[in-house]
């Protein structure tokens, strides 16, 4: 069986090619055809527009600004091969005659109406791009939030974080406002190419020259804009991470005196993610240049073959000064090209962290047909279980946490789980809710092995409350009601009374309207403690974990929450683990773990007698006591 890493769910897969990333974002468009398709088609029109107005530079040379030629016939241009002439008055109604109000109606017209494609084309574009976004986004947080305990464990907040945000951004920005100037850029370019082709002939061939160096250069830079944004990514990532840590953790860091230390910290990451953005800017910032290179190179040899021409009589200068402007035209395109790849890149670069993350084989997963676990009746049995986790690098050696655990809890049993840190005791009961997975053995519940069940119907009875309580900044009530936002108010104050948090959430200015801050930081510890147990209490679970639920409280503090527990635990089957030997003496059993393994197991009076490993941490733990309160009275 694969051994549970606590660095990771395994190793991420490799990011595959691009191509392979492209059409995997490109499928988070197919829902939003319906937006894309018609504005495709929008923007299209914006680049026939945008050509046919700058062919209007003929007849406006040839016939506006030469009144002697008259107003019939206004050539627009002729179509190669067939030599078929095409009129401007195929475009404008048949009640203009005049030469400059035909060429005025075509070019106000087509304006106006080359507007309204573009806003109404941007507009479903950018539907379906930010569309996209949002369900990838989705998919994301909800492939991440579904990851067992190990790929946390692997994963700092910051990386997370900034995936979610800051890659998504990368990618959204691509997809939604620069795809929508791309599509009219690659219109606009396409359609002012095919009128180079007519009104410059052979002329236009002469641009083909170009075309390998622009897809080499392009090809080229893309690659290094690709790699380091990945790396700025990364950079941003770790600046996150710091901020997290220090922001959460700022009380500590204010009584340690560590404002500095972490200013440096800090100041170290920016430097490095500005390091990284300005290997970002080198690389993006040729491309321009070079297209601007490669253009002017374009129009001198085009000047040069042009003038010729026009002295042979084989081209109008109506005709070449409207090439002229074709090309001028196609060359702004061309060189947002470059600028269009580079964003490209970057949404590529930024997409390959999140398809690692969305890929990422989880190694708690639930089997193809897994069953749904029946109400617990009976007992919960640890057979031959052993658990083994690698450290934080990705070569450490194995750590054995737990060896060959063989005990059976029936139910209404209270188990307390007592030992040394790092014995394992939070590791064992994190198994039976399948935080992880064991790596021998089978833990099974009422016969059912874990693995075989669905994991709603497996952590729907079980219960948790832990030492570090978990609150969110919403109301009182809505965490009480975690999980459950359907159950009424009666039900959630009869928990509140049980958990005897009633009376201090009255006192509460908005009662159980008040919304408690992160993580409850407008309550006592005490307080915390208690919405837990009422949180559990509400859940009504058959099947409870107390890790540690006291050991941060005062004596006063204590003495409420340990009534609450009282409340909590009566009818349920109980996993306690307490450094506080004192707190586990009632418990139907006492597990004492040492090494990963099983020393002892009993009463609290039989392993009294027994002097082994639980009578030494009890007189050491008590002797301790004895001594503090003597220095206290002396």
């Amino acid at each position: 069986m694969p051994i549970q890493t606590a660095a990771g769910d395994g190793a991420l897969p490799r990011p595959g090619s691009s191509m392979r990333q492209l059409m995997r974002l490109v499928r988070y468009v197919l829902p939003f055809l319906v937006q894309l398709l018609p504005g495709v088609c929008l923007l299209a029109s914006v680049g026939f527009l945008e050509a046919f107005r700058l062919m209007l530079l003929k007849p406006v040379l040839d016939r506006v600004l030469n009144p002697a030629s008259g107003s019939d016939n206004i050539l627009l241009f002729t179509i190669p091969k067939i030599d078929r002439p095409v009129y401007l008055q195929s475009f404008v109604p048949t009640h203009f005659h005049n030469v400059w109000t035909v060429v005025a109606y075509a070019l106000v017209g087509s304006t106006i109406l080359k507007g309204i494609c573009d806003y109404a084309g941007t507009y479903l574009v950018n539907h379906a791009g930010f569309g996209m976004i949002t369900n990838l986004r989705n998919d994301l947080y909800n492939s991440v939030l579904r990851r067992s305990a190990a790929f946390f464990t692997r994963h700092t907040t910051g990386t997370l974080i900034s995936t979610i945000i800051n890659d998504i951004e990368r990618v959204q920005f691509a997809m939604s406002n620069v795809l929508a100037e791309f599509l009219q850029q690659i219109f606009t370019f396409l359609f002012t190419g095919i009128a180079v082709v007519i009104y410059g002939r052979d002329l236009a061939w002469v641009l083909l020259l170009f075309v390998p160096f622009i897809i080499y250069s392009a090809v080229k830079i893309g690659r290094r804009v690709r790699s380091t944004t990945r790396h700025g990514q990364d950079q941003l990532a770790d600046v996150q991470n710091i901020l997290h840590e220090t922001i959460t953790g700022n009380r500590i860091v204010k009584a340690f005196g560590m404002e500095s230390w972490e200013v440096a910290r800090f100041r170290k990451a920016a430097q490095r993610l500005f390091r990284a953005n300005l290997r970002y800017v080198a690389a993006a910032s040729i491309s321009s240049p070079l297209m601007d290179i490669f253009g002017a190179i374009a129009i001198a040899l085009l000047l040069l073959l042009g003038r010729d021409r026009i002295v042979h009589n084989e081209l109008t200068p109506g005709d070449f000064v409207t090439f002229v402007g074709l090309v001028l035209s196609m060359y702004n395109p061309a060189r947002k090209f470059a600028v269009f790849n580079n964003s490209f890149q970057q949404a590529l670069g930024a997409s390959s962290q999140l398809f690692q993350f969305i890929d990422t084989e989880d190694m708690v997963a639930e089997r193809p047909g897994a069953k749904r676990l029946p109400r617990f009746a009976q007992s919960i049995k640890f057979e031959g279980v052993s658990f083994a986790y690698e450290g934080n690098g990705d070569h450490e050696e194995c750590r054995d946490i737990l060896r060959g655990i063989e005990i059976e809890v029936k139910r209404g049993e209270v188990l307390a789980v007592v030992g040394s840190s790092g014995a394992g005791k939070t590791t064992l009961v994190h198994l039976i809710p399948r935080f992880f997975d064991v790596t021998a053995g089978c833990l099974l519940i009422d016969g059912h092995d874990v693995r075989d069940v669905t994991l709603a119907s497996l952590r729907s009875q079980v219960g948790i409350v832990t030492q570090e309580t978990v609150l969110f900044n919403d109301t009182v009530r809505n965490n009480i009601a975690y999980g459950q936002p359907h159950v009424g108010m009666k039900e959630v104050e009869a928990a509140a009374r049980a958990a005897l948090a009633h009376d201090f959430i009255r006192a509460l200015p908005a009662g159980y309207d008040t919304v408690i801050g992160e993580r409850g930081v407008l309550l006592s510890g005490g307080e915390r403690q208690r919405l837990a147990i009422a949180r559990a209490l509400l859940k009504n679970a058959p099947i409870l974990i107390l890790d540690e639920a006291t050991s941060a409280l005062d004596s006063e503090s204590e003495s409420l929450v340990q009534s609450a527990l009282h409340n909590l635990m009566t009818g349920r089957t109980v996993f306690v683990i307490a450094h506080r030997l004192s707190t586990v003496r009632t418990a139907d059993r006492i597990m004492v773990l040492e090494n990963g393994g099983i020393a002892d197991v009993g009463t609290h009076d039989e392993l009294m007698k027994k002097l082994g490993i639980y009578r030494r941490l009890y007189d050491l733990q008590f002797a301790n006591m004895e001594s503090s309160s003597a220095v206290a009275q002396s």
